[in-house]
C-alpha cells in the first residue's frame, strides 16, 4: 500500500481542512500553517500528475475534476527581460469564447503561488483564465550536501526586488505571456499582501496600460510609512518578512538590498531607505492609476502589524477610480487567508470575487449598490457599517485633555484643559501594555473571536503613564491623535501610545496604538509632540472608560531611548496635552 512517504505528499483530510478554517493561515509570526501549505501542495501534485494516488478530500477532488473538464492546466517558467525564470501556473479555459485572465502574483511566503491553488480553481469555474506566478526571489530554497542549493517548483529565480522596477517589468512580461497564451478579452490582477502591492504597481506602470482591474487583499499603500512611520523603524515586521522569503538572506537579496536592510536595522541612512521605499509604494503612483481609471478593490485590517492601515487608507482616498474598501477585524491575511486556501464560507473573499466579476466579467449582481467603504466594528463581527468615503467615517471629534493624577502617573482624560503637570517613567523595559503578544497570530485570534484581554493592574507604572476618562458610551470611528509635551533624555526619544477600552473589572481590550520617535532634540528640553494613532472602529459601552497608556518601548519597534533613562511627559499652557477621539 502507498504511504505519504512514497511521494512526499500528505493526503488532505476533512479534519485538516477544518483546522485551516478554524485556525487560519498563520502557525506563528514566522511560519505559514503546515496544514494550509499541505493543501496547496496536494492540489498541485494532483493537477500536475506527479502523484498517482488520491491525496485530496472528496470535496477538493470534485473541484479538481470540474476544472479539468473545462480547462487545460500548465506549469510554465516565464523568462523575464533579464533572463530570470519565474515559476508560474496556468489554467486555460477550453473553447473559443473570449475570456478574461486573472493574473495572481504570489504573496511573500516560502510557498510562492502554490499556497492559493484553491483560489485559482475557484476563479476558473467563475469563467476566468488564470495565470499565477511567484515574484522573483521568493520561495523555498534548500541547501544540498556538498554545497549549493535546490529550489522548490514554486520558487522563482533571481533575488527579491521588494516590489521594485524589476517586479514591475516582470508583471508586464507576465501580461505579455498571458496575451500570447490566452488571448484574453480583459486583464485583471488579484493579489494578497506582497502580491497586492505588485498588482497595483503593475496596473499603474505597465507601459501599455493593459490592466483593467485590481483586487488588493491585505494590501499596502505606503511602504515608507510601513517601514518608518513616525520615524520609528518597524523592526519586527521586517524581520518577519525576511524570514518568509524561503531561504538565507545572502541568497535571497542582492548586495544593494542587503545594504539597505542593514542600514534599516542599524538606523543608518534612513532617508535613503525612505526614498527606496517610496519608489515601491502604490501611493506614489495614484495619479497614474487615476489617469488609467483602473477599478481598485482594497481589503485591510484594523490591527495590521506588517502594513499598518493608515497608509492604505491614505492611498485609497487618493484614488478617484471606481473603488471599494473593506476593513476587517484582526491582522494581516486573517480575514481572507482561509478563503484563498480551503473551501468554506469566507465573506472577505466572496465580496472581492463579486466585485471582480462585476468589473471584469460584467456581472451586475449587488456591486453597483455598494458604498465605497464598509467597515467591520471591533470586536463585533456581525456589525458592518458603510460610508461614501473614508473621510465620512468620522462625524465629529471629542477632545479629551490629559491631566496629572497621583504624582502625575495615573491621570485623567477630561473636557477641560490642564497644564503644569508632569509624569515621568523609565525607558528600556517592555510592559504589559503592548500592541500584540505575537505578530500575525494575535490578530488572527481577534478575527476568530478571541481578542486579547489585558489585566491593567499589571501595568507597571515605573515604565509607563496612564490617563482614564469617565465612563460613557462612545463610537470610535477614524484616526485618533495624541498631543503631549515631552522632555527627552537624549537627542532622540521613542514613545508608544495605546488606546484601550477599560471595563469596570479592570480588564481592557486594545482599540489602537502607534509609536512616535522624536529626533534632533535637545536633552532635557521640553518639546511638544503629536502623532496619529492607527485608524479604528470600536464601540465603547456606557459603563466602560477610555484608557490612554504611554510607554517607551514595544517589541514591534525600534527604541531610540537610552536604556533606563527617565522620560517625562506633561502639558504646557497654550498647547495642553490632549487626545482627539474621532467619533461616528
Amino acid at each position: 500500500m502507498s504511504t505519504p512517504e512514497d511521494d512526499g505528499i500528505t493526503p488532505v483530510t476533512a479534519n485538516q481542512l477544518a483546522r485551516v478554517r478554524s485556525s487560519g493561515l498563520w502557525a506563528s509570526g514566522k511560519e505559514v500553517s503546515s496544514d494550509a501549505a499541505a493543501v496547496g501542495e496536494a492540489l498541485f501534485a494532483t493537477l500536475s500528475g506527479s502523484v498517482e494516488r488520491q491525496v485530496l478530500s472528496t470535496e477538493l477532488q470534485e473541484l479538481v475534476t470540474q476544472v479539468q473538464q473545462v480547462a487545460v492546466i500548465g506549469f510554465p517558467r516565464i523568462t523575464a527581460n533579464d533572463g530570470v525564470k519565474l515559476s508560474a501556473h496556468t489554467i486555460k479555459l477550453k473553447g473559443d469564447e473570449p475570456r478574461p485572465v486573472v493574473i495572481v502574483p504570489a504573496g511573500w511566503t516560502p510557498f510562492g503561488w502554490v499556497l492559493f491553488e484553491y483560489l485559482y480553481l475557484r476563479l476558473a469555474l467563475r469563467g476566468y483564465h488564470v495565470l499565477a506566478y511567484t515574484p522573483r526571489g521568493i520561495g523555498q530554497t534548500f541547501p544540498v550536501p556538498g554545497g549549493g542549493y535546490v529550489d522548490s517548483p514554486f520558487t522563482s529565480g533571481g533575488t527579491v526586488d521588494v516590489a521594485g522596477p524589476s517586479d514591475w517589468a516582470d508583471g508586464s512580461t507576465v501580461i505579455d505571456y498571458a496575451q500570447q497564451h490566452f488571448d484574453p478579452s480583459r486583464v485583471a490582477f488579484l493579489g494578497e499582501s506582497y502580491g497586492s502591492g505588485i498588482s497595483q504597481l503593475v496596473a499603474a506602470l505597465d507601459p501599455a496600460g493593459r490592466v483593467d482591474a485590481v483586487v488588493a487583499l491585505s494590501t499596502w499603500g505606503d511602504l515608507a510609512e510601513a517601514l518608518l512611520g513616525n520615524d520609528t523603524r518597524h523592526l519586527a515586521a521586517v524581520e518577519t518578512l525576511v524570514a518568509f522569503t524561503g531561504g538565507p538572506e545572502d541568497r535571497k537579496f542582492d548586495p544593494a538590498t542587503r545594504q539597505l536592510l542593514d542600514d534599516f536595522r542599524e538606523g543608518r541612512n534612513l532617508e535613503d531607505v525612505r526614498a527606496w521605499a517610496l519608489e515601491r509604494s502604490p501611493r506614489s503612483y495614484t495619479e497614474e492609476t487615476n489617469g488609467r481609471g483602473v477599478p481598485t478593490f482594497y481589503s485591510n485590517t484594523w490591527h495590521e502589524t506588517l502594513f499598518p492601515v493608515n497608509g492604505a487608507l491614505a492611498t485609497f482616498e487618493a484614488l478617484t477610480v471606481p473603488k471599494r474598501l473593506n476593513l476587517w477585524i484582526g491582522d494581516h491575511a486573517a480575514p481572507e487567508g482561509t478563503g484563498l486556501t480551503v473551501p468554506g464560507p469566507n465573506v472577505p473573499v466572496d465580496e472581492a470575487l463579486a466585485w471582480l466579476d462585476h468589473h471584469v466579467l460584467g456581472v451586475e449582481g449587488e456591486v453597483p449598490g455598494w458604498e465605497p467603504v464598509k467597515s467591520q466594528v471591533m470586536f463585533e463581527p456581525a456589525v458592518r457599517e458603510t460610508s461614501a468615503s473614508w473621510a465620512d467615517v468620522t462625524k465629529k471629534t471629542e477632545r479629551l485633555y490629559l491631566a496629572g493624577g497621583n504624582g502625575g502617573q495615573d491621570g485623567t482624560l477630561g473636557a477641560s484643559p490642564a497644564a503644569g503637570w508632569k509624569a515621568s517613567f523609565t525607558t528600556g523595559r517592555l510592559t504589559e501594555a503592548t500592541a500584540v503578544d505575537d505578530l500575525l497570530t494575535t490578530g488572527q485570534q481577534e478575527w476568530k473571536g478571541n481578542p486579547k484581554t489585558y489585566a491593567t493592574g499589571k501595568f507597571d507604572r515605573r515604565y509607563l503613564a496612564t490617563w482614564t476618562s469617565a465612563a460613557g458610551a462612545r463610537r470610535v470611528r477614524g484616526i485618533p491623535r495624541v498631543r503631549l509635551t515631552l522632555t527627552p533624555a537624549a537627542e532622540s526619544a521613542t514613545l508608544v501610545a495605546y488606546l484601550f477600552d477599560l471595563a469596570p473589572d479592570g480588564t481592557a481590550r486594545i482599540i489602537t496604538h502607534e509609536p512616535h520617535t522624536l529626533t534632533g532634540a535637545e536633552p532635557g528640553k521640553a518639546v511638544d509632540v503629536s502623532w496619529n494613532l492607527q485608524a479604528a472602529a470600536y464601540d465603547i459601552a456606557a459603563d466602560h472608560k477610555v484608557l490612554l497608556v504611554v510607554n517607551a518601548k514595544d517589541k514591534l519597534y525600534s527604541d531610540a531611548n537610552p536604556d533606563l533613562a527617565t522620560l517625562s511627559v506633561g502639558s504646557t499652557t497654550g498647547t495642553e496635552a490632549h487626545l482627539d477621539l474621532p467619533l461616528g
